[in-house]
């Protein structure tokens, strides 16, 4: 089974996300970001090459992969098979230009 490793700048995109959604729609709301990354964490951990590889970040030295969270967000991340890791690099707004993804990651 694999582990996860969030790095610091998506980590803090996550949790702004949820705040804000505790702040703005309700607790319920951000009860449906954790519950949904809860999910996403349990498929990432025993299948992490389960989702799409991202085609914006295509031809870089990782291969990122990207999944969906609350319809207009994507987790990107990739792994890292000799450490058995999945690295979560961004949580991306998915209405932005699709040109400031590849400066982020």
């Amino acid at each position: 089974m694999a582990q996860i490793k969030w790095h610091e700048d998506a980590w803090r995109l996550f949790n702004d996300h949820v705040d804000y959604a505790n702040y703005v729609f309700g607790r319920k709301t951000g009860n449906k970001w954790m519950k949904e990354m809860a999910s996403i964490d349990n498929r990432l951990r025993q299948y992490p090459e389960s989702y799409t590889p991202e085609p914006l970040l295509r031809g870089r030295e990782h291969l990122y992969r990207g999944c969906h969270i609350m319809q207009r967000f994507k987790i990107i991340y990739y792994y890292e098979i000799s450490t058995d890791t999945v690295h979560i690099v961004d949580l991306w707004d998915t209405r932005q230009n699709p040109e400031t993804l590849k400066w982020r990651v």
